[in-house]
């Protein structure tokens, strides 16, 4: 009997410094750590709400970019070190294209970035040279292969890559791909029809698709966007193979409490409902606010990771780093 007062005392002894631990943070300053440069959607977003945290938090929230590697740079720095007070804000498909894109992975997505609160998912789009004449996804693709060999196609690295990799191979389009180092050249050959079949964010392509040079086909989210709402999805296009949501998020290093976690969730998702202002200051990045806690965001995820597995095995793909 003493045995069982003394386990439930210890019990309530953990929970009460759990949740101690969860209301008193953070303790100090609060580091976010980026895998690309000033400027970017994931940057805009995470000084966005950092500013909302800090506020909220009383302490300062500091944004750094750590650009570079394919996103490898910020991971690392990441884990080594090891503190809930530095947080890792990530797209989720950069990390998980990781295991088939490159020979050696020298983390494990699964035990090593623990998902914490999805922020917002980034909207990719299919567009063409608005000079041609296909007027729809299905059209454009029907022209695509009745002329194997004429046409030029690019898209993002990750998601993009993949999806543009597994429409050639299941509708057996002879389309060549052109690769770029920086993707955010690609619309402007779009524009000017140099390329004729591009797979990215819309954000890259939408000052020349109002400008009248590129028309945007699709768009791979579950839903269509604000910006372009007479722009169907990929599903309502015929294509609902290429649906893929981009979701993008905090994580945080593997010894992080479920209470710490939680309540960072729970901040991040009180600041964005909080101003009706951040949802259009999103949409003009090619970003569509998509909170999930911890639960959900591990669900996507997962549901990403398969659906890039099943890419990866359609198109035999093979390490290129």
């Amino acid at each position: 009997m003493r045995s069982g007062v003394i386990l439930a005392a210890s019990l309530a002894v953990c929970i009460s410094a759990a949740q101690a631990s969860a209301q008193s943070y953070p303790q100090r300053a609060v580091k976010f750590l980026l895998p690309f440069g000033p400027g970017s959607g994931a940057d805009i977003t995470t000084r966005l709400v950092g500013d909302k945290l800090a506020t909220r938090w009383g302490k300062p929230v500091v944004v750094e970019n750590k650009a570079g590697g394919d996103g490898m740079v910020a991971i690392n720095t990441f884990l080594s070190a090891n503190d809930d007070h530095t947080l890792l804000y990530f797209p989720v498909g950069t990390f998980a294209t990781h295991p088939f894109t490159h020979a050696k992975v020298t983390y494990d997505a699964d035990k090593d970035l623990i998902p914490v609160v999805n922020v917002t998912a980034t909207i990719l789009a299919i567009g063409i040279p608005s000079s041609m004449k296909p007027t729809t996804l299905r059209e454009m693709i029907e022209l695509l292969r009745a002329e194997p060999d004429k046409h030029n196609s690019t898209a993002a690295a990750g998601n993009g890559d993949f999806l543009l990799s597994g429409l050639l191979k299941t509708e057996n389009l002879k389309v060549a791909k052109v690769p770029y180092r920086d993707i955010m050249q690609a619309p402007a050959d779009v524009g000017e029809g140099r390329v004729q079949f591009l797979l990215s964010s819309l954000a890259s392509m939408y000052p020349l698709a109002q400008a009248g040079k590129i028309r945007v086909l699709a768009v791979t989210s579950r839903k269509r966007v604000p910006s372009l709402p007479d722009v169907p999805t990929v599903a309502e296009a015929g294509y609902p193979g290429l649906t893929m949501e981009s979701i993008q998020g905090v994580f945080g290093p593997k010894t992080i409490s479920t209470a710490v976690r939680d309540q960072i969730a729970a901040d991040v998702r009180a600041v964005v409902e909080a101003d009706p202002s951040i949802p259009p200051r999103l949409q003009t990045t090619g970003q569509v606010v998509d909170l999930r806690g911890p639960q959900e965001f591990a669900a996507g995820i997962k549901e990403l990771q398969d659906k890039l597995a099943s890419i990866a095995k359609l198109v035999d793909m093979k390490p290129t780093q």
